[in-house]
């Protein structure tokens, strides 16, 4: 480890570092390098240890959303070491063990902002990759041996969690905390979590650890045995149509992680009076929705995206009091196209984390 050097802006220079890249739309990654941007005062320079793939990752590499920018390097869960520091920094120092998220910047003026919610900036958020800095510049993620991001928007992460199991939890983790934070799930609350992948096992364990009694809703039984190892207390084979009247009017809450389509109208039948879904997952195509499902009953459809920076450090804070992480398949990055493919087909349990240090070789 390098000794605690206190760099000005001035003493730091641009550094070419080792990346992975989609050159173009749907085509496989290969290597690629990166130029990171000269830190400055308030910049922390991160060697990056481990890197999860999220399953937007294949969407925007694949430009399924449409809007890409090539080349892309994605990733934006990332765990790391901090090497250097700007002459200003006053959050970390060399050696802290960091994360960093979906977004590295923001407007910083708008009412979001101001209210710790950078996610829903009104100017948009500077995303981690697939985006551009304040300079113009395009944002390079996590695929890559370092990254440079304004100490406000990085996260110190807990030391028992360990760094390849909490790379996830910096977009899985907080997509699933934070409407269970926000809709302020109590014990016993009666939750359920449509979708057992890398989404959905983060929303069990941490509602099992706010005391919630938590159900699986899957179209398959292969995960049952995970789902109740994770805490859930019931665990329920929606190929089974007759479950929408068995569990009907049953659930105070609903996190909705499918990004496969679902029918939100049976799905919306198992809530209470007043009972509310909330939607993270983004399905390829549009669900049909009845009006009358949320008028019979006075339920609620909501959305979520991510979190703040003090949201997400709360989730880590909470997940390192429960020792909650993420269940992982750690894989060089030369498999990084094999790991795609196996994501698009539902095969991993639960999170693909890639090793970086097979990049530096």
């Amino acid at each position: 480890m390098k000794s605690n050097i206190i760099f000005s802006d001035k003493e730091l220079r641009m550094n070419t570092v080792n990346a992975y890249a989609a050159l173009k739309a749907k085509d496989p990654l290969k290597p690629f390098q990166v130029q990171r941007r000269d830190p400055g005062p308030h910049d922390v320079v991160i060697e990056i240890q481990y890197c999860g793939i999220c399953h937007s990752d294949v969407h925007q590499a694949r430009d399924e959303w449409s809007g890409a920018m090539f080349p892309m390097v994605p990733g934006h869960e990332i765990a790391g070491l901090v090497s250097k520091v700007g002459s200003s920094v006053t959050l970390f120092k060399v050696g802290d063990k960091v994360g960093v998220g979906c977004f590295v910047d923001s407007c910083r003026t708008c009412s979001p902002c101001k209210q710790g919610e950078e996610q829903y900036c009104e100017k948009e958020a500077n995303f981690t990759y697939n985006g551009r800095e304040k300079n113009g510049m395009p944002t390079f993620g996590g695929y890559s041996t370092q990254i440079v991001v304004d100490e406000n928007y990085i996260l110190k992460i807990p030391d028992n969690i360990p760094l390849e199991k909490v790379a996830p939890l910096m977009c899985a983790g907080i997509t699933t905390y934070s409407p269970l934070h926000h809709w302020n799930i109590k014990p016993k609350d009666k939750v359920a979590i449509v979708g057992l992948g890398g989404l959905g096992h983060m929303a069990v364990k941490i509602a099992v650890a706010m005391g919630a009694e938590v159900s699986v809703l899957s179209r398959s039984d292969s995960k049952k045995a995970d789902a109740l190892r994770f805490g859930a207390k019931h665990f329920i084979n929606t190929s089974n149509e007759k479950v929408f009247s068995d569990y009907a009017n049953y659930f105070d809450f609903m996190i909705n992680t499918a990004a496969g389509s679902t029918k939100l109208d049976q799905y919306l039948s198992l809530l209470k009076l007043d009972g509310t879904m909330v939607v993270v997952g983004v399905p390829e195509h549009p669900s049909p929705l009845s009006s009358s499902s949320l008028i019979m009953k006075r339920r609620r459809l909501a959305g979520s995206l991510i979190g703040g920076i003090k949201e997400t450090q709360e989730m880590l804070d909470f997940c390192g009091k429960h020792n909650i992480a993420a269940d992982i398949e750690l894989i060089p990055i030369e498999k990084v196209n094999e790991a795609y493919d196996r994501i698009v087909k539902g095969d991993v349990k639960y999170r693909f984390v890639i090793d970086i240090k097979s990049l530096k070789k």
